[in-house]
């Protein structure tokens, strides 16, 4: 069969397709085509193009061959198998999935070297003062990341304990022993002994002292896979060197947001004469550290020209709501909107409450509340008064976050107890932190941003004094019996206070009732959890708040807020199904007047309580003084659920190395980010020095539309960036499918030139079998590229001397193969761009 095609369609001679076939660059300027949609169709299905005498030809496809522009044939593949096995798709599947991570991220403005310079060195400087500041250092004194270790001293492990050795790997600890040392006649010293897969070690005491990690896991369970090799340390070392680029690709993400959040700007607010007389209303005389923290929040907005972003850490009822009011009133006298933030109704009306009285006698300043509380009338009423700018402060949960709620003039967002928000909203508050002033008030913050501000990553002012008037609050953990529960609430109730009664769920709070009606009879008790109608839950904790109410019986919906002075003894029962962040801020409900305070912690049975519940609980008994909230967050980094710290994907990657050492290598690399940078070059730059120019098939340059103009594209869509070339790609391939071997020749020296601008390579060429590359990189840049790595083969053969990547092939290749050797290459090296700096 053959189908005749009109030679006057395509324009050109058999003379013209010969020089067209002879070179891709040759009279393409006068090259016009006029096809249909039924051509492309015709050579999608195989059809092949001839040129005859009698003109222009549309053959079937009888043969399973094509020809390259090269002048040999290769096995004919189906567009299926071709998209499977294309090099070019395979990186371009590889470079869309990190794409795709960066764009569900808060977009990034652009940033050259200069800059990027400029606020990398404003972070180092942030990050020596965050530590000295948060760690007790004195001014001027070493506050590196190398004094921050989670080793473990070997004394306090116990035998069976799971340890990692940094050089070895993961093994059982069995014990300290005194043992003589190898050929030696010496007094017996003393020697840590662990078990591997494969034999036991012994180390001395100062040895493993520095070397030894506990082996700590996200989850319940703290046994490992397998225990390492003493004689065989491949294995363990890839673990490592996983975890190791798992917390660089981490530390990079953070520094390119901060540095961002550093270019962000703003007009400082002005100082105010009234602020004053504000301040002067705080009917307390403030602690030292509370002094720093009202001149930090102060500083950050009427001196800097950046948004601020502070963490207020400081424990239950140590002043950090009037760290937040005294910012309130900077930003609204300036004709601002303020939001704040709170995780439950309970505490978002508390604090509508506090501001509410507090800016009582400022009658231009309207204060709202946004709840499920209100009525949709009132609810409508208002949204268009935030809307119209009419509502100067608003006050609500989550629902402040939605789509529905349109701010007028907003300038700052004050976020309290952050760690209680779900994802969507986590992510919903950073993408604020990009053009607002964000404050976050926490006792015990979420562990990322624990170690933000520990390493300067964001600024943190930390309460510790406690006021002059607290008492300390008395923590007893102990089997539950109804005696010991009565006990506890006989001896609040003869002094004339109230009961804080809490349960993990709303499916035991009947049955505590039932038991304490039986009891006290003659007691007014209450009920409150989240799954109450909003009306009743409001008046039960007003009751009590008011003092009619004398037990409350809840969930956890109490953990945040409540301020009730006369509440000073609080029961929680099966305190096994709480984190230990949850059990601090429940116990710190109570103890808030100069009254003794009284923790009641009931577990069913110490048998049924796992290993991670019995040191949460120890822990918790340990932090009994005041000002505990920092240290015990941090503790309980090392326990609780990793997946809602640095998300679900690097849960993997501290299994490997368990959490202390994941933390070290995040301090040692937060540390030094600034080293492990890569400073890209202009595309034009790059000199590719393989000689190697295909030839096109003529039936694939008839069937391109615009043959000149879509290599010009091509050309420009790599100069711009790789994401514009794979989108190219892929259009080129849906519009015309697979190309020919020739334009995929062309399409790698395009990708092989915008991957080595992004490198920082400027030159590629070979000579025999060596293959260099000139780069600005640094060795300790290329040695994190090498580590990350997945290509054993490309590993093993890349060194690096004197600024340049060098490789020694086995033997001399072909420029085809060669080019695809070097494609390969780069791609390996590309794949490494996430763990580091791109400016």
């Amino acid at each position: 069969m053959v189908v005749m095609a009109s030679p006057k369609i395509f324009g050109l001679s058999l003379s013209s397709m010969d020089a067209l076939n002879c070179s891709p660059f040759i009279n393409w300027r006068d090259f016009n085509t006029g096809r249909g949609a039924d051509a492309k169709h015709l050579f999608r299905f195989g059809f092949r193009l001839r040129v005859t005498a009698r003109g222009v030809l549309w053959s079937p496809p009888l043969t399973p061959r094509d020809t390259n522009g090269a002048g040999t044939s290769r096995t004919r593949r189906t567009p299926v198998e071709s998209e499977r096995r294309d090099s070019i798709s395979l990186l371009n599947e590889r470079i869309r999935r990190e794409h795709c991570k960066r764009e569900s991220q808060p977009s990034r403005p652009s940033m050259d070297a200069k800059e990027a310079d400029m606020y990398i060195q404003k972070v180092k400087e942030q990050q020596q003062r965050g530590l000295q500041k948060l760690k007790g250092e004195r001014v001027g004194g070493d506050a590196s990341a190398s004094s921050f270790s989670y080793k473990v001293d070997p004394y306090n492990l116990r035998s069976g304990d799971y340890v990692v050795h940094k050089k070895v790997g993961i093994g059982r600890f069995v014990g300290v022993k005194y043992d003589v040392p190898k050929g030696a006649s010496s007094e017996p010293i003393e020697y840590v002994f662990i078990e591997y897969a494969d034999g036991m070690a012994k180390l001395p005491v100062k040895q493993a002292a520095r070397m030894l990690y506990r082996y700590n896991l996200p989850n319940e369970s703290k046994k490992p896979r397998t225990l390492s090799k003493l004689n065989d340390t491949t294995t363990w070392e890839r673990r490592r060197i996983k975890g190791k680029v798992a917390v660089q690709k981490m530390v990079v993400d953070l520094m390119e947001l901060y540095l961002h959040r550093l270019k962000q700007k703003r007009p400082p607010y002005p100082k105010v004469a009234a602020t004053s007389e504000f301040t002067s209303q705080f009917p307390y005389e403030p602690t030292p550290d509370q002094k720093q923290a009202f001149m930090d929040v102060e500083r950050d907005l009427t001196e800097r020209e950046n948004p601020m972003d502070r963490l207020i850490c400081g424990d239950v009822g140590f002043g950090k709501t009037e760290v937040a009011l005294r910012a309130i009133f900077c930003v609204v006298s300036a004709g601002k909107q303020a939001m704040v933030l709170a995780p439950t109704i309970v505490l978002a009306k508390q604090h509508f409450d506090v501001i509410s009285e507090r800016f009582s006698s400022y009658h231009n300043i309207r204060v709202g509340l946004l709840s499920r509380f209100q009525t949709k009338s009132e609810k409508e009423q208002h949204l268009e008064m935030i809307r119209n700018g009419e509502l100067e402060i608003i006050v609500g949960t989550h629902s402040l976050l939605g789509d529905r709620v349109v701010y007028s003039k907003l300038g700052l967002l004050v976020v309290d107890e952050e760690q209680r928000f779900g994802v969507k909203q986590k992510e919903k508050i950073a993408s604020f932190k990009t053009s607002v002033d964000v404050l976050t008030l926490s006792a015990t913050p979420i562990p990322r941003t624990l170690y933000l501000a520990l390493t300067g990553f964001r600024d943190a002012s930390l309460i510790s004094t406690p006021p002059p008037e607290r008492v300390p609050i008395k923590t007893h953990l102990s089997a539950y019996t109804k005696a010991r529960v009565t006990s506890a609430i006989n001896h609040e109730l003869n002094r004339g206070g109230q009961v804080f009664y809490v349960l993990p769920r709303i499916k035991g709070l009947e049955e505590v009732m039932e038991f304490l009606e039986q009891s006290y009879p003659n007691i007014e008790i209450a009920i409150a959890h989240g799954k109450q109608y909003s009306r009743q839950l409001e008046d039960t904790m007003e009751k009590f708040a008011q003092g009619h109410i004398k037990i409350l019986i809840c969930t956890n919906i109490v953990e945040s807020g409540l301020d009730i002075q006369n509440a000073n003894t609080i029961i929680i029962q099966d305190v096994q199904q709480f984190g230990l962040a949850q059990l601090y801020q429940l116990r710190g409900r109570v103890g808030r007047a100069d009254k003794e305070a009284y923790a009641y912690l009931f577990y069913p049975d110490k048998s049924l309580l796992s290993d991670l519940a019995l040191e949460r609980l120890a822990a918790l008994e340990e932090c009994k003084d005041l000002g505990k909230g920092f240290q015990i967050a941090e503790r309980d980094m090392a326990i609780r659920g990793f997946g809602n710290i640095f998300g679900e994907q690097q849960t993997g990657d501290v299994g490997n190395v368990g959490i202390d050492l994941f933390f070290e290598m995040l301090f040692e690399s937060l540390s030094k980010v600034d080293e492990h940078r890569v400073i890209a070059v202009p595309y034009h730059s790059v000199q590719f020095d393989v000689n190697l120019n295909p030839h096109l098939p003529s039936e694939y340059i008839n069937y391109l539309e615009n043959p000149l103009e879509i290599l010009d594209e091509a050309e420009k869509a790599a100069e711009k960036d790789i994401w514009n070339l794979i989108q190219f790609t892929e259009n080129l391939r849906r519009q015309y499918g697979k190309e020919p071997y020739s334009m995929e020749i062309l399409l790698k020296k395009l990708y092989v030139r915008r991957m080595a601008a992004d490198l920082g390579i400027t030159t590629v060429y070979a000579s025999g079998k060596m293959v260099q590359m000139k780069t600005n990189m640094s060795k300790k840049v290329f040695r994190l590229i090498i580590d990350s790595m997945a290509s054993e083969v490309h590993r093993t053969s890349l060194v690096f001397e004197y600024g340049s990547i060098k490789a020694e092939l086995l033997l001399e290749l072909p420029r085809e193969q060669l080019l695809d050797w070097i494609f390969q290459c780069l791609s390996e090296l590309y794949a490494s761009l996430p763990a580091l700096i791109k400016y």
